[in-house]
């Protein structure tokens, strides 16, 4: 689709994420927001009434009047979702993970291809303005650390935290190495659930490269960070604030100079580049990136292949954490599920922010 004309889109999933969709996608340009579809039938009229925004009494008619889709349901329903909208040749944009299973993407990506169709992956991080800001300095890093940390939230903890939180690091670093993963060594611990709560995992690239990534899910601060070492200076990103830093020699110095002249303040012979780069909602601007790919004005920046990847290098990263504990069973199970119930309720009851004490 190329010119004027503006993308007919559809929201299928109004919960926390899916809210935002709606509510941006009511006011972008280039889109005209048909309306969406949620099956908590209370939930979709608040949300109608909040917005002003027509909600659909069926998916089916939904698809009816859309040109393109995004799917913002919980994991275990995206294939199906996503399914039946490339089988009439809308074009997607999936909310990470792509789906459960490698199968189901390679389906999806099949279907896509066979209707003409775009696939683009949710991974929001892409337009984090610190990462947007870090690329023009990014020259080859060798040693990547990511620490992305939060406090327990039932939302997402149906899946172990490397589905839920790490593979937003996975696919940064993947793009940022611009390599493919080689290796995978992992640990993690399920702490409040039957899934894994807090994960590390080291991914060493074709190249050479080599990152340390940890995600945490029973924090009682939130942190995400990265940070890029590279012949050419040091990377520090601040995700959360969206700020970065880029520390590198000044020129003309020389480390063996500097070594003669003794013990000295890191200002003296460093330079601090603050990494700029225009504000802008990130989910506001991956969704005007996947109408700017429908209407034929830029490429998909995070393909449906990529979201892929990003899935295979986690369930490998799962396959390394479960070969170095048992799966819990019989009474233990019984007992984290109940753990998780009764936190989900106090969740409830004190917020959907609320952090452990």
């Amino acid at each position: 689709m190329a010119g004027d004309r503006q993308v007919r889109i559809g929201v299928v999933g109004a919960g926390a994420l899916g809210f935002h969709h709606v509510r941006l996608l009511r006011d972008l340009p280039g889109a005209a927001l048909a309306g969406f579809h949620d099956t908590d039938t209370a939930r979709a009229e608040r949300v109608s009434a909040e917005l002003g925004v027509r909600q659909m009494s069926s998916m089916d008619e939904l698809l009816d009047s859309v040109d393109a889709l995004t799917i913002v349901v919980p994991t275990s329903e995206h294939h199906a979702v996503a399914r039946k909208a490339l089988a009439r040749g809308l074009h997607v944009l999936i909310e990470k993970p792509i789906t459960v299973t490698l199968e189901e993407a390679d389906e999806l990506l099949h279907l896509a291809e066979k209707g003409g169709a775009l696939v683009q992956t949710g991974h929001v991080e892409r337009f984090n303005r610190a990462v947007r800001a870090a690329l023009p300095y990014v020259d080859g890093p060798r040693f990547i650390e990511s620490d992305r940390l939060a406090p327990f939230n039932p939302r997402g903890s149906d899946v172990a935290v490397v589905l839920d939180l790490m593979i937003h690091d996975i696919d940064l670093v993947r793009t940022l190495v611009g390599d493919s993963v080689s290796d995978v060594a992992a640990v993690g611990v399920p702490v409040l659930t039957p899934s894994v709560d807090i994960a590390n995992a080291r991914l060493a690239f074709a190249d050479g490269a080599v990152a340390n990534i940890t995600a945490s899910r029973v924090s009682r601060e939130r942190m995400r960070k990265i940070r890029l070492f590279q012949r050419s200076g040091y990377l520090s990103l601040d995700l959360a604030g969206g700020t970065g830093m880029f520390y590198r020699l000044k020129r003309g110095e020389e480390i063996a100079s500097l070594a003669a002249a003794g013990p000295m303040a890191l200002e003296a012979f460093v330079d601090a580049v603050p990494l700029e780069a225009p504000e802008g909602e990130p989910l506001k601007l991956e969704l005007e990136s996947f109408i700017a790919a429908i209407r034929g004005e830029a490429p998909v920046p995070v393909t449906g292949a990529d979201g892929r990847e990003a899935l295979e290098i986690a369930l490998r990263i799962m396959a390394d954490i479960e070969r170095g504990f048992p799966v819990l069973a019989g009474d233990a199970a019984s007992d984290a599920v109940r753990a998780m119930a009764l936190l989900a309720e106090a969740a409830r009851r004190t917020g959907p922010d609320s952090g452990l004490p």
